[in-house]
């Protein structure tokens, strides 16, 4: 089973977004920064350290960037069956998983990095991470510190990242060491996230949070707040409300993941922390990250053997598969719906069952609708889709109303042989 994993604030750093500038999916920058009403290109390119930064600047730098991954990765077919994101990349693990859409994804970000950046200018605070220590020693550091600092995120065995005021944070580091903390690093923040300093910001995203429109996810997400997975559109506004203020539960979230049957992890997005550190908590799962174009190869082969692999090497216009799979691609740009005769089919969260089915040797039987050559599968705006293949329909590769782009694969099936 595939994992996708999205980072946080953090992870961003000048010029991340240069290897994808001449990649099809660097269009989602555009889109993005026509919502958001920012030049995000500039921060993906030209931006130095000091303007990148700013959780303003950061969280949404980061969101669009995992965003333009995540679509590079759907153009070559691949699905998860299981998503989760460190703090901010529970924004994009929403979008990715079908609850939450771009347009939302992006103005909640927005709002979301205004808001945390207010209530550290209102009362400023820092974060470290503590290195070499248990969770205990580290929670009781900060209660001994006498002063306003609690742990924000259990990332790994032996990492630890503590947050409030600087001062109190300076004394529960020391605390920390004599306690058997191998080393703390100050973080180059000013906000002391995930703790009850950002209680302004709460209050102010959770009025955007009521204005989005959260749909049931197609797949599982693992929320930061209870390291559970939820697939209720009901849960989400609440868990991202309480997410603010509590501590990120992301090595039980990994612990969750493995649970529900995940064998590959993949990091989407800038860096390659969440990688290290799904290595440190889960030894026997195999974790990839995507960074750059040239990455795409490395996920490919990590997924080649889950029972959520989608990717295919495709050829003759993107339509033709090995054996009797086929695909059938979107001849132009805009928002997929399915033809009626096809909608209700599985979409991409219920592809891994899907594909077990199909899995069998090529021409097996596989259970689903019929379809001959010219059916109409469905429209992209106003331009139709037709398949140029007969066969058993597997499954969506797209979710209705996805924004897909011309030549990408949204519909999987296999073909009769041609003795039928």
């Amino acid at each position: 089973m595939l994992a996708f994993i999205f980072p946080g604030q953090g992870s961003q750093r000048p010029g991340m977004g240069a290897p994808w500038a001449d990649h099809p999916s660097w269009e989602v920058v555009a889109e993005a920064a026509d919502i958001a009403g920012r030049d995000v290109e500039h921060l993906l390119l030209r931006a130095g350290q000091d303007e990148l930064t700013p959780t303003a600047n950061a969280q949404l730098a980061t969101f669009v960037l995992s965003s333009v991954v995540l679509d590079a990765i759907e153009r070559v077919g691949l699905v998860p069956t299981l998503c989760a994101g460190h703090s901010l990349g529970e924004y994009t693990a929403l979008a990715a998983a079908g609850a939450l859409s771009f347009e939302d994804g992006v103005r909640l970000v927005a709002e979301r990095g205004a808001a945390m950046h207010d209530a550290s200018e209102e009362r400023p605070g820092t974060m470290a991470a503590v290195m070499g220590a248990d969770d205990d020693s580290v929670d009781a550091a900060c209660r001994r510190a006498e002063g306003d600092v609690w742990v924000a995120n259990y990332n790994a065995p032996g990492q630890v990242v503590i947050a409030g005021e600087p001062a109190a944070v300076e004394r529960a580091g020391h605390l920390a060491k004599d306690l058997g903390a191998r080393k703390v690093v100050r973080l180059p923040v000013s906000g002391a996230f995930h703790t009850v300093m950002m209680g302004p910001a709460r209050d102010r995203l959770r009025k955007a949070l009521a204005a989005a429109g959260f749909t049931d996810p197609e797949i599982p997400v693992v929320a930061n707040v209870d390291a559970r997975a939820h697939s209720e559109a009901a849960s989400w506004s609440a868990l991202l409300s309480a997410q603010l203020c509590s501590p990120v539960r992301w090595r039980q979230s990994l612990a969750t993941l493995a649970d529900l049957g995940a064998t590959v992890a993949v990091e989407v997005g800038a860096g390659g922390v969440l990688t290290g550190l799904t290595r440190r908590v889960l030894p026997d799962v195999r974790a990839v990250s995507v960074a750059t174009p040239a990455d795409l190869d490395a996920v490919v082969d990590a997924a080649s053997g889950s029972d959520s692999w989608h990717a295919y090497a495709l050829a003759h216009q993107g339509e033709r598969l090995s054996g009797s799979d086929r695909v059938v691609v979107s001849p132009a740009a805009g928002t997929f719906q399915p033809g009626p005769a096809l909608d209700g089919l599985p979409g991409p969260g219920d592809l891994a069952s899907a594909g077990a089915a199909a899995g069998a040797a090529a021409g097996a039987s596989v259970p689903g609708n019929s379809i001959g050559v010219g059916d109409l599968v469905g429209v992209v705006g106003t331009t139709e889709i037709r398949t140029a293949f007969a066969g058993t329909v597997v499954g969506f590769l797209v979710h209705p109303g996805e924004r897909v782009v011309g030549g990408q694969p949204v519909l999987w099936l296999r073909a009769f042989s041609e003795d039928r």
